[in-house]
């Protein structure tokens, strides 16, 4: 692997962001078009973002011009002050070294795990010349075999002695193996003679005496028959048991051939103990497959992730995971990145990973994959049928995982905090905004046009105070600075001040909407002589409009502050459009039929008497409705299209305001 490495300190003074990025941009100009990894790094030198690229100039170039469209780019362009490079000869091996970089250095703009908590593994020591099993928590070391992670200690511990019964190893703990390999270190010379020095001067642990030791320690089995035990431990953590099984079989057809009864009974045993397994194990699959299916659920910037192992078509284990670094993600750099972490920490490889959206590396990481397999591993996107179902059952318990972790950790009175206190600066209040109203219209081209209002108390929704209006200003159009003006007057006006039922006074008011918006409620407030902290949040760039500056507040992307008003927002939109569709249905069931020419009270009272409720109205076809006594067929067919438009008008979200 070629290496080369280029460091460039700008200084920025008080130069402007654009000179800033400028400036880079002139050294990004000069970095290789070579495969390889890239580091960005702050003032300090500290590195902060580790990237890798096919073309590492062209990547680089994305960043420094904004043209990479993820939203924490700018905000991290402006803290970076230098960069390295790295150069590699392929993109696979960019890929790897990418992984390592993390590891090495964990930056802050890197998705990572969120707790710092070690997760269990089940370990093996190939460096031994007798490997032993063992629980680790450990950091991977070489020579070492790991297979998991497990996030339930105790299935970890209960697979290992599961495993042991069904195929005899050495346990690391095991105070006579550790005698033996502390023998083999001190007379490293002796590993062809340790089977006699052992029986000569050792003595049976106690799990040679239960089956679940093969007698190391008494010299009862020789390197190259261990050997094979091993091989079994490993198929078995595998997930490979059909292939085990069969020896297991063979080995007992064996044993009955030459009437060695004991040693078939023992095997018989460890079958046994493997149907046990089979049967506590859900069947996926009809057919034999080695998957990973990998789901996760995202709230604000924190994710949980489910991964479910399926093996020979049975689910042998599955493992949740928090990730957290307080940033607003793609979902394709979330699962990127935790992809590669977590199959770069476990050596059980399957023949497939399924995940939920499309890699742009998936055909590198997949060739990746399958270098640490040794066979072909792809990396898949299911679309329908038993995979994407059970994806779709990863992410259920990625949810669940994801809402333990948030109960357990106080995560969410934590963020509503933050949030309220990044408010208060951010928009110059006198105290956190502990009662924060927000408005929202919702019309059709100025009929059926209705407000909403929504609270939220220390903030948190607040149902019961919600309050609905419908618009009483007859509008020919859609007029929200009118509708608007309407309801924060009737809101405010003082006997609804005084009503207990309304609350008490909002620290923060929020409207929908920009400058405009917020212009038309700053004067309807100050025609009631109220002085109430307002603010405007635009859908389009989410940025925050305030009365004392021309220039709207940008609350940092991935803030506790931006999810809490953005959360308020939607609020108040899915409380309107709500009210909206109520009122709009009602009148479809009312006034629809009034609407068609040629029905009149009597055959308007015949068709509701013969189909009986709106429901089946609109389920009906045109000779249905032509059915009824008194309505000819051109009037059928009149009703039936105006049902279809109102139908259509109802199902269609995108027309509403």
């Amino acid at each position: 692997m070629a290496q080369d490495a280029s460091s460039i300190r700008p200084s920025r003074g008080d130069q402007s962001f654009s000179e800033h990025l400028a400036e880079l941009s002139a050294q990004v100009s000069q970095v290789p078009t070579c495969p390889g990894c890239y580091l960005w790094k702050d003032a300090d030198g500290e590195v902060i973002y580790v990237g890798k690229a096919k073309n590492l100039r062209a990547r680089m170039k994305q960043y420094v011009t904004l043209s990479d469209e993820r939203e924490k780019i700018p905000l991290m362009m402006q803290i970076v002050t230098s960069f390295d490079y790295i150069v590699v000869d392929t993109e696979h091996e960019a890929l790897v070294l990418e992984r390592n970089l993390i590891g090495q250095y964990h930056p802050y703009f890197n998705v990572d795990y969120k707790d710092d908590k070690s997760y269990p593994y089940i370990a093996v020591t190939h460096a031994d010349l007798f490997p032993a099993i063992k629980y680790t928590r450990e950091k991977h070391k070489p020579g070492t075999r790991y297979f998991g992670p497990y996030t339930d200690a105790r299935a970890a511990r209960e697979t290992i002695d599961t495993l042991r019964k069904v195929t005899p190893i050495c346990s690391a703990t095991c105070a006579e193996w550790k005698r033996v390999r502390r023998l083999l270190e001190k007379h490293p010379d002796d590993a062809d003679i340790i089977g006699l020095i052992c029986a000569q001067k050792g003595r049976p642990c106690f799990d040679y005496h239960v089956g679940r030791g093969p007698g190391v320690c008494a010299g009862m089995i020789d390197p190259a028959d261990y050997a094979k035990n091993v091989r079994r431990v490993e198929r078995f953590l595998s997930g490979q048991r059909r292939e085990l099984v069969g020896e297991l079989k063979g080995e007992m057809a064996e044993a009955a051939a030459d009437l060695d009864f004991e040693r078939a009974g023992r095997i018989k045993r460890r079958l046994e103990v493997i149907d046990g397994l089979d049967d506590r194990q859900q069947v996926v699959f009809p057919t034999s497959v080695d998957i990973d299916l990998i789901g996760f659920y995202r709230e604000e910037t924190i994710a949980g992730v489910c991964v479910f192992a399926v093996r020979e078509g049975r689910t042998v284990r599955s493992c949740e995971f928090i990730l957290d670094k307080g940033l607003d993600v793609s979902e394709e750099e979330l699962v990127g990145g935790f992809v590669k972490r977590y199959y770069d920490e476990t050596a059980d490889i399957p023949a497939e990973v399924d995940i939920a959206v499309e890699l742009e590396d998936a055909e590198v990481v997949g060739a990746w994959l399958t270098g640490k397999r040794g066979r072909k591993c792809t990396v898949h996107r299911p679309q329908r049928g038993e995979k994407r179902h059970l994806l779709e059952t990863c992410e259920r318990n990625a949810r669940h995982a994801l809402m333990r972790y948030m109960m357990r950790t106080g995560y969410a009175d934590d963020r509503t905090n933050q949030a309220l206190l990044q408010l208060e600066s951010a928009l110059a209040l006198d105290a956190p905004p502990m009662r924060i109203e927000c408005f929202d219209i919702s019309t059709i081209h100025g009929r059926f046009t209705v407000a909403s209002m929504v609270v939220f108390t220390n903030g948190k929704p607040d149902k019961s105070q919600y309050r609905r209006f419908k618009i009483r200003t007859e509008l020919t159009e859609a007029n929200d600075f009118v509708s608007m003006s309407e309801v924060l007057g009737r809101r405010y006006a003082p006997e609804r001040m005084a009503d207990e039922r309304f609350g008490s006074r909002p620290d923060l008011l929020v409207v929908d909407g920009g400058k405009p918006q917020l212009t038309a409620a700053m004067r309807q407030l100050e025609q009631l002589g109220l002085d109430i902290p307002v603010c405007g949040l635009a859908k389009a760039d989410e940025e925050v409009f305030v009365p004392w500056d021309e220039t709207p507040v940008v609350l940092p992307n991935g803030s506790a502050s931006l999810y809490l008003i953005k959360q308020v927002r939607d609020e108040s939109h899915r409380f309107a459009i709500t009210f909206h569709r109520e009122l709009r249905d009602k009148a479809m069931t009312v006034s629809v039929l009034d609407e068609v020419e040629g029905v009149g009270p009597t055959r308007k009272r015949a068709i509701m008497r013969h189909f009986g409720s709106m429901k089946r109205l609109r389920a009906a076809s045109v000779d249905d409705i032509a059915a009824v006594k008194g309505v000819p067929r051109q009037v059928a067919e009149a009703v039936y299209d105006t049902l279809r438009a109102w139908e259509a008008e109802r199902q269609n979200p995108v027309s509403e305001e």
